[in-house]
């Protein structure tokens, strides 16, 4: 049998078939390869918790108009229309509302051909339309007129390259504990957006594609967009600072997001109250001096209750006049002293009616609880022994002589019932406390700067003190209306009684009829609000400074100012003379600045008060050596 020889193209044909059955050897050995690698990814991806794994809810409802997620209701509202118009800032009422709200915003940009294009056909569609009614007699259309005006405008806009074009979509989703609480909250901002006329909608069977749109996926399942251009999408950003910057008034710092000056007229507001919360430490009686300084070169005179001697300094600098009530200083506040007579209606019938009632509340603070029989004792033991010095309805109060201590103890000793009362009375006529209230009232408050300094007194009269002393300034000012603050320095000093917080409470109410703005400072806030009486006054106060919070406080500070989570972070972080200023409505975070000429007067650094109190020690020696040698 003879065989047929392969010839050289047969050779060639079954090598490359070799050669093509080792690639696709090679190209399926990779196929399996990868899918097995790709298997074992899966397979290790499905073990592995991720990110959103952790954060997402155990279950989720869906329901027509709302969802939940566990047991918290979710709704989504979106922005179907706008008006012609609207103003830089129109977002910030949604953005500072008082709820839990995820916001989205979604921009896609839009050629400026295909736009100019539209626009052309709709200008020349909007011009035939205009005078088609011309030729027809029909009255013009202001409405028509309008738009026409609008388009063209955009077009030289879009045409100059000073305007871009985008469709814009804007989606709210609101978080609440109960359905009534969701549809409230709901109405609450859809009525929001309706006094901006801008019209929203509820999700209406897309309540899971609208959560999804808000959520931080940058997914919109929505696709509900408005035409709009770049000036009115740049007046929705919502990263906004309120601006708190009048034409005159105080500068209290530098707004800490945009660097404008935060100043302001306490005058000007319904009320001048302000009041300061800040832990030790973090530069509240350095913004408080600050603002006193200040309010001084404006003409306002100031008063101020000092605890610490924190003020003398300030007070030796500008001229003031600062005293010092202990139990063994000169001066002393009688507190049988009448009011003065703030108004012309006013008699002296009136006058010794407030008298009682003033020494009512600080005999309260003195004895401590009354019984009602006490309490009778005590209103008659004050009248007989203000008629013991002729002072009776009727007469002439501008000729009399006040009682002092010693009167009343005197006329309550010969009262049937009173002797625990006299017994707990005598520690302030001739025990211990003797130097404090009897005597006849020897201060002076003719200066533009008055400080009453509270230190050398024990910490049982402190509160008795101060109560008597801001019951002395309210009878001054009330008799003569003239621009003033007074400043309470650790006001949780009388927020520990009773009779002292409802005294400060009615004078914050009071005030602003006398031009008097009361400053309470306080670094004990939850004594403080814990008062009845400490959220109403934070309530009746139009400015409100808060600085550096304790973890133990910030949730209390937070719930009465009605914060944010991030603003409640803020004040845990700030630094010193650092927080948040509120001024009527408007607040904004703020930065202490003073000059230097300033901050030499009211720095309250022991490392500093020591250099200048050295600095001066070395200017008297070069000044006595000077004169000696003279």
């Amino acid at each position: 049998m003879a065989f047929k020889p392969v010839s050289g193209i047969q050779k060639i044909s079954l090598e490359q078939e070799r050669k093509q059955k080792a690639k696709e050897d090679v190209k399926r050995r990779q196929l399996l390869a990868d899918r097995t690698a790709l298997e074992e990814e899966r397979t290790y991806r499905a073990g592995v918790v991720s990110v959103s794994d952790l954060i997402s809810p155990s279950a989720m409802q869906i329901f027509a108009t709302h969802l939940m997620l566990g047991e918290t209701f979710v709704r989504t509202v979106f922005v179907v229309g706008y008006p012609r118009y609207i103003g830089v800032g129109w977002f910030a009422p949604i953005i500072n509302f008082n709820a839990t709200l995820d916001v989205a915003m979604y921009v896609y940009p839009v050629e400026s051909p295909v736009i100019l294009k539209q626009l052309q056909k709709k200008s020349g569609a909007m011009e035939a339309q205009i005078v088609a009614n011309a030729e027809k007699g029909a009255p013009r259309d202001p409405i028509l007129e309008t738009a026409l005006r609008d388009i063209e405008g955009l077009r030289d806009s879009l045409t100059q390259g000073i305007e871009k074009f985008f469709q814009f979509a804007l989606y709210i989703t609101i978080y609440c504990k109960t359905k009534e609480e969701l549809d409230k909250t709901t109405g609450d901002i859809e009525g929001v957006f309706g006094t901006k006329l801008i019209y929203t909608k509820k999700v209406l069977y897309q309540a899971e594609q609208g959560f999804n749109s808000t959520m931080p996926l940058n997914n919109d399942e929505l696709q509900i967009t408005f035409n709009m251009n770049s000036s009115p999408i740049a007046s929705s950003f919502p990263f906004i600072s309120s601006e708190l910057t009048s034409d005159n008034g105080v500068l209290y710092g530098i707004n800490r997001h945009n660097n404008s000056l935060i100043l302001f007229d306490r005058f000007s507001l319904q009320n001048a109250n302000m009041v300061v919360f800040a832990t030790s430490g973090a530069g509240k009686s350095y913004a408080v001096k600050l603002e006193v300084l200040r309010s001084l070169m404006l003409g306002n005179e100031v008063i101020i209750i000092d605890p610490e001697m924190e003020y003398k300094h300030l007070s030796d600098a500008v001229g003031g006049t600062y005293i010092n009530i202990s139990l063994g200083s000169e001066a002393k506040i009688n507190p049988f002293d009448l009011p003065r007579p703030y108004s012309e209606e006013m008699t002296s019938e009136d006058i010794i009616r407030s008298a009682v009632i003033t020494i009512k509340g600080l005999l309260r603070i003195m004895f401590g609880k009354l019984s009602a029989e006490e309490d009778s004792l005590l209103d008659r033991a004050l009248l007989e022994t203000y008629a013991k010095k002729d002072i009776v309805p009727g007469v002439d109060l501008s000729k009399v002589e006040p009682p002092i201590m010693n009167d009343f103890h005197q006329v309550l000793e010969g009262m049937e019932g009173t002797k625990d009362l006299v017994i707990r009375l005598q520690k302030y006529t001739t025990g211990t406390f003797a130097g404090l209230f009897n005597s006849p009232t020897t201060v002076d408050m003719k200066n533009q700067l008055v400080v009453f300094s509270v230190r050398d007194l024990e910490d049982e009269l402190r509160p008795i003190a101060i109560y008597n002393i801001v019951n002395y300034i309210w009878n001054v000012v009330r008799s003569e209306r003239k621009p003033r603050v007074l400043v309470i320095d650790e006001a949780w000093w009388l927020m520990q009684n009773e009779d002292s917080a409802r005294f400060i409470f009615a004078l914050v109410k009071r005030c602003r009829k006398y031009f008097l703005g009361i400053t309470t400072i306080t670094q004990d806030v939850n004594d403080f609000l814990s008062s009845p009486y400490g959220g109403a006054i934070v309530n009746n106060s139009a400015l409100q400074l808060l600085m550096k919070q304790s973890p133990a406080a910030v949730d209390n500070v937070q719930k009465t100012f009605m914060l944010t989570d991030g603003e409640k972070y803020l004040l845990l972080e700030s630094g010193v003379g650092e927080g948040i200023f509120f001024a009527g409505n408007k607040h904004a975070a703020i930065k202490i600045v003073a000059s230097y000429a300033e901050d030499q007067l009211i720095t309250t650094d022991p490392r500093q008060l020591l250099e200048i109190e050295e600095a001066k020690r070395r200017f008297r020696e070069k000044v006595e050596a000077g004169e000696s040698t003279a």
